[in-house]
C-alpha cells in the first residue's frame, strides 16, 4: 500500500515588472525620483519606491517598433542580457514611468519631450488614469502626440527577484535614466500619496533614522547608486555596462 504524499505546496506566481531609476543633477551631486505608496498597499504599503510596476501583454506588441528610437549599438548587451522579451520590459518601464510619476521618456522631432508650457503639462497628465486603467494605451499616445519612445535613453541596470515566501513575487528589470529636461514627476495621488527628488545618501540616512521606508531591494540599488560623483557619470556607467548582476536573495527560516 502506497502511503497518501502531502499535498505539494501552491506554486507561488512570480510577475515580470520593470522599474526605472529617474536621475537628475543638483547642486551637491544628483537627485533621484522617489515615490511613496499608500499604506493601504497590497505591495510595499508606505515605502519610498522608484517608478515601475508590472509588465503587460501588450508591451511586448511589435507595433511598438514604430513608436521607439533604440536600443542603439552600445546598448546590445543590455538586450541580449533581457533576453527575448526585451521590448517588453523597455516599453513597461517607460509606460510605468509615465503612468506612476508623470515622466515621459519620449522624443519629439528629434528632441526629447520637456512640457514646453503648462496647456501642454496638463494635457499629458489627464492621459495618465486612463493609461492606468487600460482604456488607453501608450502607444495610442505616442500615435496622437507624435512621439518616439526614447529606449536609447534608458539602460539595463540589474534583475531583482522577489525570494519564495513574500505575499508578491515580482522579477523585475531595473533601468536608468536621465530626466527630461522640464519634467519634474509627481505622484498620481491613488497608488503613491507623495513624490520627493532626493539624493542617494539623504534617502539612505533617513532610511536609518526610521524616516523613509524603503524595500531591501530599493537600498541596496541606493546604494550602489551613492558611489557615483553625478547623475551623468551613473548614466554613462549604466550606458557602458557589461555586467547585469541578478540577485535572488533566500528569506531566512521564519519569516
Amino acid at each position: 500500500m502506497v502511503a497518501n504524499k502531502a499535498p505539494a505546496p501552491p506554486v507561488q506566481p512570480i510577475r515580470p515588472a520593470a522599474t526605472v531609476i529617474v536621475l537628475r543633477e543638483a547642486a551637491r551631486g544628483f537627485e533621484i525620483f522617489m515615490l511613496k505608496r499608500t499604506n493601504r498597499a497590497s505591495f510595499a504599503g508606505g515605502m519610498y519606491v522608484f517608478p515601475g510596476g508590472r509588465v503587460d501583454g501588450d508591451d511586448h506588441l511589435h507595433k511598438y517598433d514604430a513608436v521607439r528610437t533604440g536600443p542603439d549599438e552600445r546598448q546590445a548587451p543590455q538586450a541580449e542580457a533581457l533576453g527575448a522579451q526585451w521590448r517588453g520590459y523597455w516599453v513597461a518601464g517607460i509606460r510605468e514611468s509615465f503612468e506612476e510619476a508623470g515622466l515621459l521618456l519620449a522624443y519629439r522631432d528629434g528632441v526629447l519631450l520637456s512640457y514646453a508650457n503648462a496647456d501642454e503639462r496638463r494635457r499629458f497628465d489627464a492621459y495618465r488614469q486612463p493609461l492606468h486603467g487600460r482604456t488607453l494605451r501608450l502607444f495610442d499616445i505616442c500615435q496622437r502626440e507624435g512621439l518616439s519612445l526614447a529606449v536609447d535613453r534608458v539602460h539595463f541596470h540589474s534583475r531583482f527577484v522577489t525570494p519564495l515566501g513574500r505575499p508578491r513575487r515580482f522579477d523585475t528589470r531595473f533601468f536608468i535614466a536621465a530626466a527630461p529636461e522640464g519634467q519634474a514627476g509627481r505622484h498620481d495621488e491613488h497608488e503613491t500619496v507623495d513624490s520627493v527628488w532626493v539624493a542617494p545618501e539623504e534617502a539612505l540616512s533617513r532610511h536609518r533614522e526610521g524616516d523613509f521606508g524603503l524595500m531591501n531591494v530599493t537600498r541596496l540599488q541606493l546604494e550602489g547608486l551613492a558611489s557615483h560623483r553625478s547623475a551623468e557619470a551613473a548614466i554613462d556607467a549604466a550606458a557602458r555596462n557589461r555586467h547585469f548582476p541578478v540577485h535572488r536573495p533566500v528569506l531566512p527560516p521564519g519569516h
